[in-house]
């Protein structure tokens, strides 16, 4: 089973059920049999509580509209703690979520996302976390990969998957690399040579995931760094599906 770890939803023009429709379509035709979805269409850096609610509703009509092939993940805005725990609440407890989205509201490593990180180790669930490591400078609360390694010792019982793997997914790849509990995905950025081959050899073909960031990037052009890397057959079902298989228990 082919699965992407990393998708959102769609804006633009028709309803959202259209919209989502379409990143389906898209998938079919690449053979991609399910999607990990979060955020909405809001887009807010440090959205409140009513935003995120809304975000996560729209990823909620997703997957109830298609269950067999959307998965939802919870977006947080660490900085409002005790509505963050609620929402765990509302979406994983009470379902259908399988799992939490961090983006650019706080850095990882920070306080109030160790309380996040508690709950999802009793409920055993992942953290996504997006990361990019800029030329030019991080957003002011983005993470990198060195504040994921930071909470990942901190709580070495969650998984914790590394969005982008910072961008610079060399780099990225060496930082968290002494620690177990954390995947490095694949998604957004050039398809460039080796990105696959070198987290395979650095990291372990267990702990590399496939996501694309879809549809802020395409669906073809970060898969094909999966299914073009030079690696064995085995390694490939591993990172197209068989590891975040593994880590939603599925």
């Amino acid at each position: 089973m082919v699965i992407d770890c990393h998708v959102h939803v769609q804006s633009g023009q028709g309803t959202p059920e259209d919209r989502m429709g379409y990143l389906l379509a898209y998938a079919d035709r690449l053979g991609i049999e399910r999607l990990c979805l979060s955020l909405g269409t809001s887009r807010d850096q440090r959205p409140t509580p009513e935003t995120v609610r809304a975000d996560n509703d729209m990823v909620r009509a997703a997957v109830e509209r298609h269950p067999d092939r959307y998965l939802g993940f919870c977006y947080l805005n660490p900085c409002y703690l005790r509505e963050s725990l609620d929402e765990i609440e509302r979406c994983i407890v009470d379902g259908p979520f399988v799992g939490i989205k961090l983006w650019i509201a706080l850095q990882c490593d920070q306080p109030n996302v160790d309380p996040i990180c508690e709950r999802a180790a009793e409920l055993g669930v992942p953290i996504l976390q997006h990361t990019w490591i800029k030329v030019m400078g991080n957003q002011p609360w983005e993470s990198t990969p060195r504040e994921v390694a930071a909470i990942a010792r901190r709580h070495p019982e969650v998984t914790f998957i590394c969005g982008h793997s910072g961008g610079n997914w060399e780099l990225g790849y060496r930082i968290v690399q002494d620690l177990p509990n954390v995947l490095c995905e694949v998604a957004g950025g050039d398809p460039e040579l080796g990105q696959t081959e070198t987290g395979v050899a650095m990291l372990g073909a267990e702990r590399i995931v496939y996501g694309s960031d879809a549809p802020g990037r395409s669906f073809a052009s970060q898969i094909s760094k999966v299914r073009g890397a030079d690696i064995s057959e085995t390694d490939r079902a591993l990172i197209l599906g068989g590891n975040i298989q593994r880590v939603l228990g599925l």
